[in-house]
């Protein structure tokens, strides 16, 4: 019998009690193919589950089964399968409406109701690698975790997560030489004494400033930029070098690309000011190139999961910052983390707690699990004290058991210094899970600055987003905007103020969706808007292009300059008669793209959550559908709420949506954190348990 995770299968154990009748594989194929045009599996899910049978012909019901579940997960963003889980419970594992569990309840009646029969099964076939005790030979499955909560992995994921785990945990435990007394003395100018008892800021970038990777992570206006602004200086300021510092900056998308850069000029800038000459910050912020998406900066190619840099051709840079690190899906981990030189330092920035990616994985979550509640080794205690001037309260020190060398990496930014008030309460509440409290919040309705209607029709809905009404920002500022183009014979330099009026009017209000379709969906209400609009004579939608379309890149363009997540505005340009444009503004700059080039754009009056992430607007309506499922989480009505810079509206399609979103966090299955513990044992860095009494110089 083959072993799994160097555990053999008990030969001897009792045997599984008499079933109905055993399901033979060709009748698990067509129960497939039959959920398949239910619609409740994609025909995606069901291929490789037919492949496997074609290629196996001894191939058990277990093994197509989980198969074609496993890549419906993949599809929902897990990176595996949870195989005792899906045993014990499909219906936890698919999440299917009532009126379809009975044929799944039908199936699992045929199949062993014990987990050591389904691993067996799995074992068995050539197509399955059993991680740690099988030969490689490029079977598309693998079979991996410990015995008792096996996961199952299609073979890439399976390499993802190890070559991330890998590349982290040899970067966090490369401990770099630092001078903690000349650490401490630029970080004193750089930081003015911290009301709280504690600066996590000034600990992030201390503990940045001696790793090779790094994350920090925190809510909304906790200072994830300005702290690392503050890094960048730290980093030109001790370099042996600094005029040769090569530093590159990125993000998932144009917007938050363009933002991330926006933000750290404008605190270098204050810093330069702040310092009195001690640092010439002017040159940093030369040497600090335009911030691009994660897929220009790897060199995205088209068509191909390929990318022009990569191990073989790292990335010529010294210091690389990652912000929105919640976006980063598990393959472009592997890929960013293989593309960096050894010498290099990453440093990741993001909200843990917010959606995590599209595609399967949610990295940031994992590396991020243990994040709040610190676990620093001694060792970090005493670097805290010497390069930051920091006392680490004894509560954040680490067991014995669970210091890995990532958490000696990681901070977690704890204090909001600008998303307070209404917002940052319903925030919070959200994402402690206290729905009492979070619709308390919005029935309250403080200041107007937060508003609640459910149960009412999609009309509303559209309503609220073009009609004007006193003290709301809406899209009527918008349409104001653009009734205000200028004559073409006032010249060029009006028409780009006008431009720019435009852009930043669309950008103040957004509704965002939680799903796509329907009325309450994101194609619906674009829909709906559209003729709103046009009602009132701000836009004349006759085809798909016309002056006032608001549109989201959906593909890469690296030729055109534009990336997936850009937003931009049709509007005609300067001259009488000149064709439309979309216009796209990164910062103070202006570029526009002929629409005719534009083949991957989508209307985007309404966009998902998911898309929204890396923007903030002024105004933020976020719209739950009661078809919208498994996809009504925690973490997108937090990421929804935060998008929200003064105002936010809530509107739901029935009552209830909000608490059952909010009592439904949403857990990726995963097996990064298991490598990251392997590979930290491979590397001989277990931790050692010292006495509390013995860290008193260090701690509070």
């Amino acid at each position: 019998m083959r072993p799994v995770d160097n555990l053999t299968f008990d030969l001897f154990a009792e045997p599984e009690p008499a079933a109905p009748a055993p399901a033979l594989p060709l009748d698990v194929l067509a129960i497939l193919r039959d959920w398949s045009e239910q619609g409740l599996l994609r025909h995606l899910d069901t291929a490789l589950a037919r492949f496997i049978a074609a290629q196996d012909a001894e191939a058990a019901p277990e093994l197509l089964v989980a198969t074609a579940v496993l890549v419906q997960m993949e599809g929902r963003g897990h990176s595996c399968l949870p195989l005792a889980t899906l045993v014990a419970d499909p219906n936890a594992v698919l999440a299917w409406p009532a009126d379809a569990q009975d044929s799944l309840n039908a199936l699992w009646a045929q199949l062993p109701a014990r987990l050591a029969p389904w691993q067996q099964a799995l074992a068995r076939s050539p197509l399955v690698r059993v991680a740690d005790s099988a030969p490689d030979q490029g079977q598309p499955l693998v079979l991996g975790g410990p015995a008792d909560a096996p996961l199952l992995y299609l073979r890439r994921y399976w390499d993802y997560e190890r070559q991330v785990a890998a590349q982290i945990t040899e970067r966090s435990t490369a401990v770099l030489p630092v001078d903690a007394a000349e650490v401490k003395n630029w970080l004193d100018k750089m930081f003015a004494p911290s009301p709280e008892a504690f600066d996590w800021q000034r600990l992030a970038c201390a503990v940045a400033l001696r790793g090779r990777f790094s994350v920090i992570t925190g809510g909304p206006g906790t200072g994830k930029t300005y702290t690392v602004a503050r890094l960048l200086a730290l980093l030109f300021a001790t370099a042996p070098e600094p005029e040769r510092l090569r530093v590159a900056l990125a993000a998932p998308t144009g917007k938050a690309a363009a933002r991330l850069k926006q933000s750290i000029d404008a605190s270098l800038k204050d810093l330069h000011a702040s310092l009195g000459g001690a640092l010439d910050l002017e040159a940093l912020v030369q040497r600090v190139g335009a911030a691009r998406t994660l897929h220009s900066l790897l060199g995205a190619r088209p068509d191909t999961r390929a990318f022009a840099f990569h191990h073989g051709r790292p990335l010529d840079i010294d210091v690389l910052i990652v912000d929105e690190a919640s976006m980063i899906h598990l393959e472009m981990m592997a890929a960013l983390l293989d593309a960096l030189p050894a010498t290099a330092r990453v440093v990741f920035l993001g909200d843990k707690d917010q959606l995590a990616s599209v595609e399967a994985g949610a990295v940031l979550g994992d590396l991020c699990r243990s994040a709040e509640a610190g676990h620093y080794t001694p060792e970090t205690a005493r670097y805290a004290l010497a390069a930051a001037g920091q006392h680490l309260p004894a509560a954040y020190l680490a067991a014995a058991d669970n210091a890995l060398p990532l958490a000696q990496q990681t901070v977690m930014l704890r204090t909001s210094r600008r998303f307070g008030g209404p917002i940052g309460q319903l925030a919070q509440a959200v994402n402690t899970g206290d729905s009492v409290r979070a619709l308390a919040l919005l029935q309250a309705g403080e200041g107007g600055v937060l508003r609640l209607r459910e149960g009412t029709p999609a009309h509303s809905v559209w309503q609220m987003a073009v009609e004007a009404a006193p003290g709301r920002v809406n899209y009527q500022a918008f349409a104001q905007a653009l009734a205000a183009r200028p004559a073409p014979a006032l010249g060029a330099q009006a028409h780009t103020a006008w431009v720019r009026d435009v852009l930043t009017a669309f950008e103040r209000f957004r509704l965002l969706c939680a799903v796509r379709e329907g009325e309450w969906g994101v194609a619906g209400l674009n829909r709906a808007i559209e003729k709103a609009l046009d009602a009132q004579g701000a836009i004349t939608p006759r085809g798909e292009w016309y002056a006032g379309r608001p549109v989201m890149i959906t593909r890469n363009d690296a030729a055109l300059g534009v990336f997936n997540g850009d937003i931009g505005v049709a509007l005609p340009g300067a001259a009488a008669g000149a064709g439309l444009r979309v216009y796209f503004m990164d910062g103070p700059e202006l570029r526009a793209v002929g629409v005719s080039r534009l083949a991957h754009v989508e209307t985007a009056f309404a966009m998902t959550v998911h898309k929204s992430q890396g923007s903030e607007f002024e105004h933020t309506a976020l719209v739950l559908s009661a078809h919208a499922g498994s996809v009504l989480g925690r973490e997108l009505v937090y990421t929804g709420i935060t998008r929200a810079r003064k105002a936010f509206t809530l509107m739901a399609q029935a009552p209830g949506l909000l608490a059952t979103a909010i009592h439904s966090p949403t857990q990726r299955a995963s097996g990064l954190l298991r490598f990251l513990e392997q590979q930290a044992l491979v590397a001989r860095v277990a931790p050692v348990a010292v006495p509390l009494d013995e860290l008193a110089p260090w701690v509070d």
